[in-house]
């Protein structure tokens, strides 16, 4: 059996792979946001790197002044000048970081909600081809990554190259043949760290990125389904599972952090050549009566200071590169347009009484070769109760998803109250329909919370009301918190009737003039279908009603009854009278009965 999580990175929730550059443009448009932040937070660096660079001039002229035994009164001026520019760099430095602090935190926080916000507007399609834990991992990692790649150009690398340049013009005015030195090795040292850190290591890296986001899907996928590992005694199983996807990752990533430390060695290396052409020309040039101790205290110390800053940068450009690989995702998904966009300008949808008309409509899901639906046309008046049979795949639940706009369509039109459904938003559509699946999926949050769902700004009168409605409101208050009781993950805590008995009190509180009842009764026992079904029934007077059968028992109600084959409407009409016909309905009812 083949492992699914192998597929995650070739699905369209991955939309790989950009440039570091496009990377870094993404990153780059949340610094633009908070200009006086970011002015500021550059300009007090820039003063830092200053007294930065001042600092080799100042330690020289100290050693000159001891060495040819100045005045006392010179020498404690030049140690104070030594203490005051290292002081200085200390506290503007810190000043600085008072600005970068507050930017990187709400631009983190902005890139997240930003992030999720461009999550749920992708279509059912994207989100059913992604894995949940994955997508979880990947927003949480890029809110890092910015925080990673702004330290890193920010606060290391671009203050970093203006103090290695800096020095290395200081050193070539001072001692030409030691800033040439200094000069060449710095340019090798950047011009390596990055060819090799985006040509040698990156490939690696995303290879371990990816893999780390399959733990996140392994875990999520084994984690809200423990119920069902549960009841067939698979732990071990799903620990084997979960154990592959993470030998994979070890593997990936023990490579990407071998060939960091591949990059890392190169790096001392240069280092080593740095230490010895500067510090041994200066050695050459004052045996030769050419560099006074203070020449040779400003190369020791100039050298202190590039070393410092060239691992410095090392690390940060592997830094950087990381970040850029965990923002990456990001970043792609802010280039990928909704799958389902609202047109521009669209309006708000109106709600009505709730009439409905498929007009000539033809649909072909993406991975289908030939249309569900072709040059399809039905219409359903409003107040209407009608209900949805036929065999699985043949267009039932597809007619609901085009109903909602989940899905759009290649050609023909779907109108409610006269409103194209394409061409108003989609939230405002979606709210004048209320569904009841089968399988209610409540958030862990209070029944409260659940239940005002569809209304946000519902009082608990209205939430209790809504509640009695449903027939839940006895269930709910004896529990130990009453409303306020959490449900658990998908309300794990209810039992099936119970949250089916939620999904109606929700529906009854947003009072959509539209309501789709995906067989709500299909799985519970006589006594708990018995009061769900009494729920149901409050719950679609006065409505447009949309029932997805899957047991005849339920439809007898129903004003039309529509039987679907193949994307057709094979049959239509009350129970009584598709009975008689004997066709595909009394065939399936026949069935139906039988079972039963």
């Amino acid at each position: 059996m083949t492992d699914t999580f192998d597929d995650e990175d070739e699905t369209g929730a991955r939309a790989r792979a950009l440039s570091n550059r496009q990377v870094l443009g993404f990153i780059a448009r949340f610094w633009r946001r908070r200009p006086v932040l970011f002015g500021l937070g550059v300009g007090l660096t820039l003063v830092a790197i200053g007294f930065d660079l001042a600092l080799p001039w100042a330690s020289g002229r100290l050693v000159d002044t001891v060495a040819n035994r100045g005045a006392p009164s010179v020498a404690w001026s030049a140690w104070m000048a030594f203490v005051g520019v290292y002081l200085g760099f200390s506290l503007v430095r810190n000043l600085a970081m008072r600005f970068w602090i507050p930017l990187a935190a709400r631009n983190m926080e902005e890139m997240t909600n930003e992030g999720f916000a461009k999550v749920q507007a992708f279509s059912s399609d994207w989100h059913a081809d992604s894995f949940a834990g994955a997508t979880v991992r990947k927003l949480t990692r890029a809110m890092w990554g910015y925080d990673s790649v702004t330290d890193a150009v920010t606060i290391w690398l671009g203050p970093g190259v203006i103090v290695l340049v800096g020095l290395s013009i200081a050193m070539l005015i001072r001692q030409p043949a030691a800033g040439v030195i200094s000069l060449v090795v710095v340019v090798a040292y950047l011009a390596v760290n990055l060819l090799v850190t985006e040509r040698y290591v990156r490939p690696s890296n995303l290879r371990s990125n990816a893999l780390d986001s399959r733990i996140g899907g392994a875990l999520a996928d084994a984690v809200t389904s423990n119920p069902t590992v549960k009841s067939f005694g698979a732990e071990r199983r799903e620990a084997e599972r979960l154990a592959k996807v993470t030998a994979a990752w070890r593997d990936a990533v023990m490579v990407t952090w071998n060939r960091f430390t591949d990059v890392w060695l190169g790096q001392n290396l240069l280092l080593v050549l740095l230490q010895a052409g500067l510090t041994g020309s200066m050695v050459w040039a004052w045996a030769h009566g050419t560099a006074t101790p203070g020449d040779v205290a400003f190369a020791i110390t100039a050298f202190m200071l590039m070393s410092g800053y060239l691992r410095n940068l090392g690390e940060n450009i592997r830094m950087l590169q990381k970040g850029l690989d965990d923002a990456e995702d990001v970043a792609a998904w802010n280039r990928l347009e909704p799958q389902i966009a609202d047109a521009p300008g669209a309006p708000d949808f109106k709600p009505g009484p709730g009439a409905i008309e498929f007009r000539d409509v033809t649909f072909r899901y993406k991975a289908a070769g030939a249309p569900l639906y072709d040059r399809f046309s039905l219409k359903i008046a409003p107040g209407e109760r009608v209900a949805l049979v036929g065999p699985t795949g043949s267009g039932k639940s597809t007619f609901v998803k085009l109903v909602q706009r989940l899905h759009d369509l290649q050609d023909g039109a779907i109108l409610i109250d006269g409103q194209d459904v394409s061409k108003v938003t989609q939230a405002s559509l979606r709210r004048a329909i209320a569904v009841v699946p089968q399988d209610p999926a409540l958030f862990h949050r209070s029944l409260l919370e659940n239940i005002a769902y569809g209304k946000p700004d519902a009082t608990r009168e209205e939430v209790e009301a809504a509640a009695r409605k449903a027939r839940a409101h006895d269930f709910i208050l004896k529990l130990p918190q009453g409303y306020d009781t959490l449900v658990g993950e998908r309300g794990v805590k209810l039992s099936g009737g119970e949250r089916q008995r939620v999904a109606i009190a929700r529906a009854f509180l947003a009072d959509a003039p539209i309501l789709v009842l995906d067989e709500a009764t299909s799985s519970l026992d006589v006594e708990t279908e018995g009061q769900v079904q009494a729920a149901a029934e409050a719950l679609m007077e006065g409505r447009t009603t949309i029932v997805i059968a899957h047991r005849l028992s339920t439809v007898r109600g129903a004003d039309r009854i529509l039987v679907f084959q193949k994307g057709r409407v094979v049959e239509e009409g009350r129970h009584a009278e598709l009975k008689a016909k004997g066709g595909v309905y009394a065939r399936l009812n026949a069935i139906s009965e039988g079972v039963a």
